[in-house]
């Protein structure tokens, strides 16, 4: 084994439970020590973490660690193993048979176009890289199939793989460092609570330099990262307060055909599913050869690209407010106090079905589309009581 930063390595790739090496530790030790035995377990595996520690442990994106051996991007396979950060429980194995029911399922599941960005996100996931600067959502209403993507997943990254919440990233200031050495974090159903900050989040789908990570109890310090996000949901992925095209541009929104009403659902379709990895492996590898040709931009169908747009769209609602007829109208020399103009902005969002952000963002955006709406935000606008209070100029209630 070797340790760094806290966590053992073999040319397995990481160790998942260090409990396993103190169990080892203990059986090892109990036959001659009766006396602060738990102890002495804890001390000897910090001292076993001294031992290995090496200096670094190159992340290394030319090959891919199987389990027979090392796949080389170039098309060369070696059966020799080395130490490294993640290898995968899949044979490589060149003659496979082609995933047939794989492919069948997909079919059901996803459009043609789409499937293409399916399988080159699942190329990426392969190799320990944030080049592609994406993370992948698959939305539908339930009951598509969309939890046997996630198993399969799983099959080809075994211990590579941690399910969590995307939420929980952006709160816990541990989450971040549970995934480090993890090639994919799923969350299987993703909550619809719109998310109250991002600045974890974009920066984990790019990180290309050392990111400041915390263990409980431990100094922080300085991890590389190279998770990738994939997530289930019935809806968009939102943001309370932030609606840049950077916070969307980082999302591959795929659509779930509807469940044809008259399908039988196949209890062991999953089992049918990872009985094929083997050649779902070679799918996935077509599909990293064709990222990485495309100098690592995913295939979008333009109805990706719609998505993205009509989420970017339902999220920032607000100026959709400000373009509509019938509420309010921009006149100079008129003045609207930042409670009124809320308030006729809640009574559209009820009218039109969609859901009012707070009022601080939308003052926030305002002041951010001052100058496209010839508006200009003071808080000396006098209210019905006379009062001074917050408000814009160059607009009026009708």
């Amino acid at each position: 084994m070797v340790s760094l930063g806290g966590s053992f390595f073999t040319k397995d790739g990481i160790v998942p439970d260090e409990a396993l090496l103190k169990k080892q530790i203990y059986e090892e030790l109990k036959a001659f020590v009766t006396a602060g035995l738990s102890k002495k377990v804890s001390g000897l595996l910090e001292v076993l973490q001294m031992e290995c520690c090496v200096e670094s442990l190159p992340i290394q994106e030319d090959r891919i660690h199987v389990e027979n051996g090392t796949l080389y991007l170039d098309g060369s396979f070696s059966e020799e193993k080395s130490f490294c950060r993640n290898r995968l429980p899949v044979r490589y194995n060149p003659n496979a048979g082609k995933p047939v029911q794989w492919k069948a399922f997909l079919s059901q599941l996803l459009q043609e176009e789409d499937a293409l960005t399916l399988q080159e996100f699942f190329g990426y996931c392969l190799i320990p890289s944030t080049k592609g600067q994406k993370m992948l959502l698959l939305i539908g209403k339930g009951g598509e199939g969309k939890s046997r993507v996630g198993i399969v997943l799983q099959a080809l990254l075994g211990c590579n793989l941690k399910t969590g919440s995307i939420a929980k990233v952006e709160i816990s200031p541990f989450a971040r460092a549970d995934l480090q050495n993890m090639l994919v974090m799923l969350d299987d159903d993703m909550k619809m609570e719109a998310l109250k900050s991002t600045h974890y989040l974009k920066s984990l789908i790019t990180a290309e330099m050392p990111m400041d990570l915390e263990r409980k109890g431990e100094q922080s310090y300085q991890g590389e990262m190279y998770v990738r996000f994939l997530a289930f949901s019935n809806g968009d992925l939102e943001s309370l307060y932030d609606h840049s095209d950077g916070f969307y541009r980082r999302q591959l929104i795929l659509s779930v055909k509807k469940k044809p009403p008259n399908r039988e659902d196949d209890p062991f379709l999953a089992d049918k599913l990872c009985a094929e990895i083997e050649g779902i492996f070679l799918w996935c590898l077509d599909g990293l050869r064709r990222l990485i040709g495309n100098n690592y931009h995913f295939t979008e169908s333009d109805r990706t690209k719609d998505n993205r747009v009509e989420a970017k769209r339902e999220a920032d609602n607000v100026l959709l407010f400000m373009r509509s007829e019938g509420y309010i109208r921009l006149k100079a020399d008129s003045t609207i106090t930042s409670a009124d103009l809320y308030a006729i902005y809640t009574m559209w969002c009820n009218d039109n079905t969609y859901k009012p952000l707070a009022a601080r963002t939308v003052s926030m955006t305002l002041k951010k589309h001052a100058d496209e709406f010839g508006i200009e935000h003071d808080n000396h606008i006098t209210n019905r009581l006379g009062k001074r209070v917050n408000g814009f100029w160059g607009i009026e209630a009708l």
